[in-house]
C-alpha cells in the first residue's frame, strides 16, 4: 500500500550544540512573523522548521482547489506599506501556489532565510529549572539551548491519519489533504474516495469531480456554503487596497473575526422579516465570509434566528440540487444551524452531485467500517471498489501540533499529558507551570476557528513581543503566566463559549472529531476586537497576570 502519509525529514549538517536567546518553531505565516520581530529586538533567534520550504499551511496543503478564504487584502502581513505594495494578488481568494509564491516571496523581503532551519522536526523541548532555560532537541540529534521557546505551529496542523481500521491494508493510495505529496496525485481516469465534506473537502470535490472516473463522496456531516465570488484584480484594485493600507490595518484589530467587515446591522428583533431577507441576499451575493461574520450575531447564541438564516441557506441550497430529494437528505445540513461549524465557501460544489461519475455515500445512515484491500467497506456491508482514498478528516485543532512535541515545564510536567486532562492557557500566550514558553494561535485565544489567521497571529505575536521587551528592560529571565491568572482566563473563556451555540455542536471547534479529547471551545468567542482591547489592557498595567524574575 502506498500511503503518502510520512513526513519524511532529511539529515541536515547541523551544529551539535546550538546556544540561541530564542527558538521559534515553525515557520509559516506566525513563525515567519514571529522570526521577523524577535529579530527586531535584537535576540539571537532562529526558526526550526519540518518541511523543506517556509509556509506552514500553504506549504503542506497543496491538495487540487487548496485557497484561502479571506480576501488577499487582509490574508496579508501589516509590516509595512512598502511590503503589502510590492506583491499584487492575482485574485480575490489566491490559490495555494500563489499563496505560497508571496510567503517566499517575503521570505526573501524580510532576509528571512538566514535564520531559517528547513528540515528540521523539532521532537522534544525541557524546561531547566536551574538555568531557567530550555534544552530543545530535533530528530536529527541537534541540542539547542534557548531562553524563549515560540512555538509557531498552527491551529490546524497535525492532520488525523489513521481514521479507519484497515487502512494499512489497502491496495490503491490512500492521502491527506494536509500531507499531499509536492509532485501532485494522477487522479485522472480513477475511481477515487473523498472522506469528509469540510472547507477541504469541498474544495478538493468540486476539483477532482471533471478528472476522475467516478468520484464518491462519504458524507457524515453535511455543511452549510457560500458561493465564492472570486474577481481578477488590477493593478488599479491593488492600487486602491494599498491606499487604504493603514485604514485597513486598524480596523482588522477592532472586528469581531479579524476581517475588513463586521456586524453591523440592526439588532434582528427590530428588522421585519422582509428587512432581514434583504439583509441576507446582501451577503449572499457578496461572495465572501462576510454571510457569516457580518450578518446578525444573533446566529451565535439564539437557536431559532439561526434556524432563520439556516432556511435561507437550505432553500437556496435546494434550488441548486434541483429539489432533489435524496441529494438534498444527504447534501443539506439539518442538525446544526448555520455558523455554528466552519462556513466553506465553494465553487460549483453542490452541482458536482448532478454529474453522473459522482456518488454521495449518506455516512449517518450507514458509517464507515473499515477500509478494505479493495476499497472502503460501510456498515450496510457495501464495498465501495475504488483506487485512491482522499481523507479530508481534518486536524487534532489547538493542540495536536504541540501535542506531538515532548514539551516538559516544571518538574518534568508534559503539556500533552496535561491538556489530555483539561485544556487551559493563559489568553493562549502561556500555561503555568512552563515559564519562558509562548504560544500563537493556540487554545483560548482567537484562531483559525473564528478569525482571519493573519490578523490574530500578528496581534499576538506583537504582545508576545511586547512582553519578553518589557522582561528584559526590567532586567527580568523568566516570565510565567500565574495560576490565578490562568484560572480566571479559563473562567472567563468557558463563560463566553457557554452562552454560544458553539459549544453544544459536535465539532473540531470543540474537539469532538477526537476520541477522548476534553470538550473545551479551542478558540475564543469574545472576539478579536475585545480580545486585543483585553491584551493591551494587561501590557498597559505591566503584565499583573505574568509573574517576572
Amino acid at each position: 500500500m502506498s500511503t503518502g502519509l510520512d513526513i519524511t525529514v532529511p539529515t541536515t549538517e547541523a551544529t551539535p550544540f546550538t546556544r540561541l536567546d530564542a527558538v521559534v518553531i515553525g515557520a509559516g505565516i506566525t513563525g515567519m512573523y514571529q522570526l521577523y520581530k524577535m529579530r527586531e529586538l535584537g535576540l539571537n533567534v532562529r526558526a526550526y522548521e519540518t518541511g523543506s520550504g517556509v509556509g506552514g499551511t500553504w506549504y503542506w496543503n497543496r491538495y487540487p482547489g487548496a485557497r484561502v478564504d479571506s480576501q488577499a487584502e487582509i490574508y496579508n502581513y501589516w509590516i509595512s506599506e512598502e511590503l503589502y505594495k510590492a506583491w499584487k494578488p492575482s485574485e480575490r481568494f489566491p490559490a495555494q501556489p500563489e499563496t505560497e509564491a508571496w510567503l517566499n516571496f517575503v521570505a526573501d523581503q524580510l532576509d528571512l532565510r538566514k535564520d531559517i532551519q528547513l528540515n528540521t522536526r523539532i521532537v522534544s523541548a525541557h524546561y531547566q529549572e536551574d538555568t531557567g532555560r530550555w534544552d530543545v532537541r530535533t530528530a536529527d540529534g541537534e541540542h539547542i539551548d534557548t531562553r524563549f521557546l515560540l512555538t509557531c505551529c498552527g491551529p490546524l496542523s497535525a492532520p488525523l491519519i489513521n481514521r479507519f481500521p484497515g487502512q494499512e491494508s489497502f491496495r490503491g493510495e490512500v492521502h491527506h489533504t494536509g500531507l499531499w505529496p509536492k509532485a501532485g496525485v494522477d487522479v485522472k481516469g480513477k475511481r477515487v474516495a473523498v472522506v469528509g465534506t469540510g472547507a477541504t473537502g469541498i474544495q478538493v470535490i468540486q476539483s477532482m469531480a471533471p478528472e476522475v472516473a467516478l468520484l464518491k463522496v462519504f458524507v457524515r456531516t453535511p455543511q452549510y456554503m457560500v458561493p465564492l465570488k472570486n474577481p481578477k484584480y488590477s493593478q488599479a484594485d491593488w492600487d486602491h487596497w494599498t491606499s487604504r493600507f493603514h485604514e485597513t490595518k486598524q480596523r482588522v484589530r477592532s472586528t469581531f473575526a479579524g476581517f475588513d467587515f463586521d456586524f453591523a446591522n440592526k439588532p434582528w428583533a427590530e428588522l421585519t422579516p422582509s428587512e432581514r431577507t434583504r439583509i441576507l441576499e446582501k451577503f449572499w451575493a457578496e461572495g465572501s465570509l462576510s454571510m457569516w461574520l457580518a450578518t446578525f450575531p444573533e446566529i451565535f447564541f439564539d437557536e431559532k434566528i439561526g434556524e432563520v438564516v439556516s432556511e435561507f441557506v437550505r432553500e437556496k441550497m435546494r434550488e441548486r440540487l434541483r429539489h432533489d430529494p435524496d441529494l438534498c437528505r444527504v447534501l443539506i445540513p439539518t442538525r446544526h444551524t448555520f455558523g455554528t461549524h466552519r462556513v466553506p465557501l465553494e465553487n460549483g460544489y453542490l452541482e458536482v452531485y448532478l454529474r453522473d461519475n459522482v456518488e454521495a455515500v449518506d455516512c449517518r445512515a450507514s458509517p464507515i467500517e473499515r477500509i478494505v484491500p479493495e476499497g472502503i467497506q460501510t456498515a450496510d456491508g457495501r464495498i465501495h471498489d475504488v483506487d485512491v482514498i482522499v481523507l479530508a478528516v481534518g486536524y487534532d485543532a489547538g493542540t495536536g501540533g504541540l501535542a506531538r512535541i515532548d514539551i516538559r515545564g516544571r518538574g518534568g510536567r508534559s503539556l500533552k499529558e496535561l491538556w489530555q486532562k483539561d485544556i487551559r492557557t493563559a489568553m493562549g500566550f502561556q500555561v503555568h507551570g512552563y515559564p519562558n514558553l509562548f504560544m500563537t494561535t493556540a487554545p483560548l485565544a482567537p484562531s483559525a476557528a473564528l478569525c482571519n489567521v493573519p490578523t490574530c497571529a500578528q496581534q499576538q505575536v506583537d504582545w508576545i513581543v511586547g512582553c519578553v521587551d518589557y522582561a528584559r528592560r526590567n532586567g527580568k529571565k523568566v516570565i510565567e503566566a500565574t495560576k490565578e491568572f490562568e484560572d480566571a482566563w479559563v473562567r472567563h473563556h468557558d463563560e463566553l463559549a457557554s452562552a454560544t451555540l458553539l459549544s453544544k455542536t459536535n465539532s473540531w471547534y470543540m474537539g469532538a472529531n477526537v476520541e477522548g479529547k476534553p470538550r473545551r471551545l479551542v478558540a475564543y468567542a469574545g472576539g478579536v476586537g475585545a480580545y486585543n482591547s483585553q491584551c493591551d489592557e494587561e501590557a498597559a498595567k505591566g503584565y499583573p497576570g505574568f509573574a517576572m524574575r
